[in-house]
């Protein structure tokens, strides 16, 4: 028999969503405001958090902050005791936070690609594994980010690429466990965007000559944000956003030569024309000085460097 889950409305919910003080997560968490839902906005800096609160409680939005890294797990079971003492339940928890490195595999340190894992890789894993026992308990939802790079690849993000390979099968396997085995009232969604319109690029680290970015084209994030929403509406197995997204997965799976000769195309295209800005990126620290940047229908809190990079 067939494992029948059924998603509250929107406006009907309480949502965590992680790495919300940028991209992606803010965007998410605004729409998720504006459709009416409580929403738990979490990410590394408490300054941007702040700012994005404030936004939404101005337009009379029910939500709070809190401050948490996503590759400790204590930190993470924080935010869904602070959602829980505050709201009372967890309708749909979004594990959204993420971020690159920039370079050659051979070049990239191991504390790095290890660090990167932690945050892309084993958060997903955290914020599930934390979110589970809450979903269950009246239904509900559990959103992971992966990329259009969790079946294709992309070449100078290779350690990248691996995480979100990594997230894929940990939340394909986890549907199966939950949904199929288990049949609990949880509907688990892998989202795959193509490249996106935000700072993510910015805050990766860079181990290049040059300024990252992303090839064109880049979608805006509020299409990815749209994704998210339905799926935490609607039971969905997993997202491709953008046709870069659908076309290169596409290729990956069934004429991968043909794929690898074509990802091998965009090393010049992941370079600007500018020596690098900030290397180090946000890896291990997260960057607090900001400003407002209008971007798309939200503004999003950037590095204050100038105009915004493509990102994810």
């Amino acid at each position: 028999m067939a494992n029948k889950i059924e998603l509250k409305p929107i406006d009907q919910q309480v949502i965590v969503i992680t790495g919300a003080s940028s991209g992606i997560g803010m965007v998410t968490a605004m729409s998720a405001a504006r459709g009416g839902a409580s929403v738990v906005v979490a990410a590394r800096s408490q300054q941007k958090l702040n700012s994005l609160v404030q936004q939404m409680h101005e337009a009379g939005a029910r939500a709070i902050e809190v401050k948490a890294d996503v590759s400790d797990r204590q930190q993470v079971q924080h935010i869904a005791d602070v959602a829980i003492s505050h709201f009372g339940r967890i309708d749909t928890w979004v594990n959204n936070a993420g971020m690159s490195i920039y370079g050659k595999l051979e070049e990239v340190s191991e504390q790095d690609s290890r660090r990167l894992f932690d945050i892309n890789f084993w958060g997903v894993v955290n914020g599930s594994l934390v979110a589970l026992p809450y979903l269950r308990q009246h239904g509900g939802a559990l959103i992971n980010l992966g990329s259009e790079v969790s079946e294709a690849v992309v070449p100078l993000q290779g350690m990248y690429s691996a995480t979100k390979h990594a997230v894929k099968g940990f939340t394909d396997a986890l549907r199966v466990e939950v949904e199929e085995v288990e049949q609990a009232p949880v509907a688990i969604t892998l989202i795959q965007p193509t490249a996106v319109s935000t700072a993510f690029a910015r805050h990766a680290r860079n181990y290049m000559e040059q300024e990252p970015k992303l090839p064109d084209p880049q979608i805006d994030p509020q299409k990815v944000a749209d994704a998210i929403l339905e799926a935490a509406a609607k039971p969905t197995h997993h997202a491709k956003v953008g046709f870069q997204a659908k076309l290169n997965t596409f290729m990956a799976n069934n004429a991968p030569s043909m794929a690898d000769r074509m990802a091998a195309k965009y090393v010049d295209k992941q370079q600007e024309n500018a020596t690098p800005r900030n290397p180090a990126g946000t890896l291990y620290e997260s960057g607090e000085e900001a400003e407002m940047v209008e971007h798309s229908s939200v503004r999003e809190v950037v590095p204050a460097r100038g105009d915004p990079l493509p990102c994810r």
